[in-house]
């Protein structure tokens, strides 16, 4: 029987060992984290207080919000943490419920996307049906459905996250734990959760950016037949930004997780996970609120005090 070094923890190597750089770092995602839980609390409390946005397309617009403030909750806490005490060590339990918060508030977001686009499918193209369709019943079960495929298929992933070794290496290149940077340096055979990734996650992946790009054919030919020009434009602005928010999440994700492993591009791994972490969190209210128009509209009937 060979000998293993147990020990409890990792450490992260954090975003830069320049020490002149920690404290512009710390400001700087500080501000970002700041301004993604203000923007993402605010789009909640406008849904939750205006009466003008109870409809079926702001109530999935206020579980994105939820999920982009978990999400960014999950990691830039830990990092603002490491950077400015440079202390950079998590325990293997953090790690590991890290890892599970993170793919299930991340699959929920792909889950929900596919829902606001059939949301949006029957908004546009049966607007006559539209209330019988997507009624409260509906929405509040298709909402359960996507938080629960998130947290299954977030589960099996941690389960079987749970049986790697790691018997050589405990640094994570990275700032967070994360499936990619753990297979990095386990000893233990990866075959399974490469396959799970790959086969499985793949399978949701292109199953959900199908049935989330798909009705948008049917969408853009029934926007096309509309004769006032202002209705298009709205129906084609809250359309870009649903478009816009799938596009950057589907690239982030399908950098990150599906593409052939690496043990030389830290550098860049860092960047996208940054990006799809952090930004991304922040960028989804701003591409909703700054071009909706029931938004602006929403904030000017605000009460001031």
């Amino acid at each position: 029987m060979t000998n293993q070094t147990i020990f409890n923890f990792f450490f992260l190597s954090g975003l830069s060992d320049i020490p002149a750089l920690q404290l512009p770092l710390f400001l700087f995602f500080l501000l970002i984290y700041l301004l993604t839980l203000i923007w993402n609390l605010l789009i909640i409390s406008l849904i939750v207080s205006d009466s003008h946005l109870h409809t079926p397309m702001y109530f999935f617009l206020g579980n994105l919000a939820g999920l982009d403030l978990c999400c960014s909750s999950v990691t830039a806490p830990q990092m603002l943490f490491d950077l400015l005490t440079q202390r950079r060590k998590i325990t293997i339990a953090a790690c590991i419920s890290q890892v599970f918060f993170f793919i299930f508030f991340a699959s929920s977001e792909i889950f929900l996307l596919a829902v606001m686009s059939y949301d949006r499918y029957n908004a546009i193209c049966q607007p006559l049906h539209y209330t019988q369709i997507m009624s409260w019943k509906v929405c509040v079960r298709l909402a359960s459905i996507v938080w629960g495929l998130g947290s299954s298929y977030s589960l099996v992933h941690t389960l079987y996250a749970l049986k790697l070794t790691f018997c050589e290496s405990h640094l994570i290149e990275s700032f967070f734990c994360d499936l990619p940077q753990l297979f990095q340096i386990s000893c233990s055979d990866i075959f399974i959760n490469i396959l799970l990734i790959f086969v499985l996650g793949g399978s949701i992946a292109v199953a959900s950016l199908t049935l989330t790009i798909f009705p948008y054919v049917s969408i853009f030919k029934t926007v096309l037949k509309i004769q006032v020009r202002g209705n298009r434009s709205k129906v084609f602005s809250t359309c870009s930004s649903h478009l816009t928010v799938v596009f950057i999440f589907y690239f982030s994700v399908f950098f990150n997780y599906l593409r052939p492993g690496t043990n030389n591009h830290y550098a860049a791994d860092k960047v996208v996970s940054v990006f799809y972490t952090v930004i991304v969190p922040l960028l989804n209210p701003l591409i909703y609120s700054l071009r909706n128009q029931d938004f602006r509209a929403a904030f000017q009937r605000m009460p001031v005090r």
